[in-house]
């Protein structure tokens, strides 16, 4: 089934856990002994530097949609232009202790690989093989008429050879503020000039997708073999509140395969979590790994540490 990664419902509000450490020892008896697939969301990245759009403290923003992208060249140019800047803060960007306990829980034989609903390679980066980009890669671009794809590196060439000293007069005119996805906060736009397809003069989108849009199906089916494959699962920073990502974790609950989940906030699958703890993933996921190391030492997750 293909899912729109529609608007969103509000998530329950939760009262932030004060032990974390104690949640955390919950959070790894739950996995023991299983392997687990990760699913994360933006909460993973916001230590990173990249803000995410549903947070407790997220600054509210209307991400833009695929058919005002589809349907004017007007819309298109403000994002080319946005993202002219904006993309190279998430290009810069390095992984966190989330991202880099989630790899150590992978070379300790426990996760098996992590679907993520964000778009910014941090999992890649920190290590973290295989990764299911569910929502695409800031770092391609696609040809909406010919299928072609191109690194954003190459882009950036290309439009900076058309807007020769575009980003240096708006950082010129004061701080920017980046926006999630790879863009940033811009109002005038009006003189950026967009460029087409190299291979056949068609229409350039950042392969991501975009709300309103359809998650590829071989894409979703890739991701719950993955959730099939294993026998647990770890969540780590969704709020859950599209269908796109709530759907696995339904997947693993109705097969009676624990589900631990670790968010800022309320999720729409806190009620199918054996665990829920209501704090930082660049917290939590670094004691989950250090509890497997230090814990009971006859346990199974233990036991492959060794």
């Amino acid at each position: 089934m293909r899912t729109r990664a529609t608007a969103w419902t509000p998530a329950p509000e939760t009262v932030a856990d004060t032990d974390p450490a104690g949640r955390a020892v919950e959070a790894a008896a739950a996995l023991d002994g299983r392997r687990t697939v990760v699913l994360t969301g933006a909460g993973v990245s916001t230590p990173s530097g990249i803000p995410d759009y549903r947070s407790p403290d997220a600054t509210p923003r209307n991400p833009m949609t695929i058919d005002q992208f589809r349907g004017s060249p007007d819309f298109r140019r403000h994002y080319w232009a946005r993202n002219h800047l904006g993309w190279r803060h998430m290009d810069a960007a390095t992984p966190n202790a989330a991202h880099l306990a989630i790899t150590d829980l992978q070379h300790a034989g426990i996760v098996t690989g992590v679907i993520t609903q964000n778009v910014d390679m941090l999992h890649l980066k920190a290590g973290t093989r295989p990764v299911l980009d569910l929502h695409g890669s800031y770092g391609r671009v696609v040809c909406l008429d010919c299928g072609v794809r191109i690194s954003r590196h190459r882009l950036a060439e290309r439009l900076e050879d058309a807007n020769p000293g575009f980003a240096d007069r708006v950082r010129g005119a004061g701080a920017i503020e980046v926006a999630p996805d790879a863009d940033a906060v811009l109002h005038d736009t009006a003189d950026f000039v967009m460029v087409d397809c190299a291979s056949c003069g068609g229409v350039l989108k950042p392969d991501i997708v975009y709300f309103g849009e359809t998650v590829p199906a071989e894409v979703t089916a890739h991701a719950y073999e993955m959730v099939d494959d294993a026998e647990a699962m770890l969540v780590a920073g969704s709020s859950l509140t599209v269908m796109s990502g709530l759907r696995f974790v339904r997947r693993a609950a109705d097969a009676g395969k624990p589900v631990v989940i670790v968010n800022r906030g309320g999720t729409r699958g806190d009620r199918l979590a054996t665990v829920k703890v209501d704090h930082r993933c660049e917290i939590v996921i670094p004691l989950i790994l250090n509890e497997t190391r230090t814990g009971n030492p006859h346990s199974t997750l233990e036991s492959t540490l060794l």
